[in-house]
């Protein structure tokens, strides 16, 4: 199965925070995960962002794809 790097919902009601990780395909949002590789505050001001760019090209080069939401933050 294919993995794809996302964000993880964690925080509070009405205060969410994000990790970001490898997971397998079919799995979960909220369920078990490859790897961690940074989180996204969106609250603070301006949003936080931490990425292990390391880790991120590694994933990437064995075959693992961005969502969406995840290209579009990297870009930033």
């Amino acid at each position: 199965m294919a993995t794809k790097v996302r964000l993880q919902r964690m925080g509070k009601r009405d205060h969410p925070t994000f990790r970001i990780v490898v997971a397998e395909e079919g799995v979960k949002r909220g369920g078990k995960t490859v790897a961690q590789l940074g989180y996204y505050n969106p609250k603070t001001n301006p949003p936080t962002l931490n990425v292990d760019k390391k880790k991120l090209e590694i994933w990437l080069a064995n075959g693992a794809q961005m969502t969406d939401p995840i290209r579009k933050l990297i870009r930033q």
